[in-house]
C-alpha cells in the first residue's frame, strides 16, 4: 500500500517512522516548515532504542498529484477542519482513511466531506512528544487498532490491518471498533477532566483528601455517558480506568493537561465539549466533567482559540 501519513508530530512520526524504517511506503504530509526539517531525517527517542528514518518521504498539500491506498490521520482534532482540503487529492475511490484522533465527532466531519465509505475507525494509544524536531515516547504503550464502523471484517479492513502489521508496534483489528473508540475516549475524558479540573498528576491528586474520589466520580460520570450511547465501558476497562486515575505516586497526565501547562492549544471541543453535549441531550447531569470543560474553555478564551463545542442543550 501507499500509505500517506497526515502530520509528523508525535502521533505521525512515531507511528509514520516506524513504518518508514519498517520498509513500508510511507510519505509524510506537513506543512513547509516540518517539511523542511523532516529532509535531514527523521529520528524516534523510543523506549525501546532509537530509530533513524535518514530520508523519509516528505510531500506538501499542493504537491499531491494521485491518490494513496491509505491515509492514515495524525493531525490534533482541532486542526482537522483545516486539514480537509489538503488531503483532498490523497483521497481516490479506492483510498482508505484511518483517523487516528480523540473523540468521534471528526468521524462526521470526514463522512460528510468524502463519504462514508471511505472512512474506517482507527485508534491508537502512544504517549509521546516532540522534541528539538525528533519523536520521544514517553512511555511503554504504542498500539494501533483498527476496524470497520459498521463492525464485522472485510477484505479492506484486512488488507489495512496488514499494511500496518510487522512493525515495532502492535497492530490490531477489532471486530467492534465503536465500541474502542468510546472506551478510549471515555478514559481520555476522564483523565482529562480529572487532571486539568485538579491541576496535577494523578500521584499528587491521589495524596489530598477528596482527591481520589474526585477521580472516581469523574469516571462515572463518563461512564454514563457511554452508556447512555449504547457503548457501556466493560468491567475490565472500568476497573482500568479507576486504577490509572488513583493509583498512588503516579506522574501519569493526559494531552490535555500537558498541552495546557506548555500554554499550547487543546482538544476541548473534541474530548469534553462534545461528551458533556451529549450528556445533556441524553439528560444526565455530569457537573464534574462540565467544570473541567468550563475551565478550559475560560483557558481557551484567554488565548484566543476559537470554541467549536456545540451549543449547550440544557442544564
Amino acid at each position: 500500500m501507499r500509505i500517506l501519513v497526515v502530520g509528523a508530530g508525535a502521533v505521525g512520526g512515531f507511528f509514520g517512522g516506524y513504518l518508514a524504517a519498517a520498509g513500508r511506503d510511507v510519505t509524510f504530509l506537513v506543512r513547509e516548515r516540518r517539511a523542511a526539517a523532516l529532509r535531514n531525517g527523521l529520528t524516534l527517542h523510543a523506549i525501546d532504542g532509537d530509530v533513524r528514518v535518514s530520508e523519509p518521504q516528505v510531500v506538501v498539500a499542493a504537491d499531491i498529484t494521485e491518490p494513496f491506498d491509505l491515509v492514515l490521520l495524525c493531525v490534533k482534532s482541532f486542526a482537522l477542519e483545516g486539514t480537509l482540503d489538503d488531503i483532498a487529492p490523497a483521497v481516490g475511490p479506492q483510498t482508505t482513511i484511518v483517523p487516528l484522533l480523540n473523540g468521534m465527532r471528526h468521524f462526521d466531519l470526514l463522512s460528510e466531506r468524502f463519504g462514508s465509505e471511505a472512512v474506517v475507525g482507527g485508534l491508537c494509544f502512544v504517549a509521546a512528544t516532540l522534541v528539538d524536531g525528533s519523536v520521544k515516547q514517553l512511555g511503554p504503550l504504542q498500539t494501533i487498532v483498527v476496524g470497520e464502523l459498521a463492525g464485522g471484517d472485510s477484505a479492506r479492513i484486512t488488507r489495512v490491518h496488514e499494511a500496518l502489521s510487522g512493525a515495532p508496534f502492535d497492530a490490531r483489528l477489532s471486530g467492534d471498533i465503536r465500541q474502542a473508540l468510546w472506551e478510549k475516549w471515555f478514559v481520555l475524558a476522564a483523565g482529562g477532566a480529572l487532571t486539568t479540573l485538579l491541576g496535577g498528576d494523578v500521584g499528587t491528586i491521589e495524596s489530598v483528601p477528596n482527591g481520589a474520589a474526585t477521580a472516581r466520580a469523574i469516571v462515572a460520570e463518563c461512564a454514563s455517558v457511554a452508556a447512555a450511547a449504547g457503548h457501556a465501558p466493560r468491567e475490565k476497562a472500568y476497573q482500568q480506568a479507576e486504577r490509572t486515575l488513583t493509583q498512588p505516586g503516579s506522574d501519569f497526565t493526559t494531552s490535555l493537561f500537558r498541552d495546557r501547562e506548555a500554554g499550547l492549544e487543546v482538544e476541548a471541543d473534541q474530548i469534553l465539549g462534545d461528551l458533556v453535549a451529549r450528556a445533556q441531550g441524553f439528560g444526565l447531569r455530569v457537573p464534574l466533567l462540565a467544570a473541567a470543560d468550563a475551565g478550559l474553555e475560560i483557558y481557551r478564551a484567554r488565548r484566543g482559540q476559537a470554541s467549536t463545542s456545540p451549543a449547550p442543550t440544557g442544564a
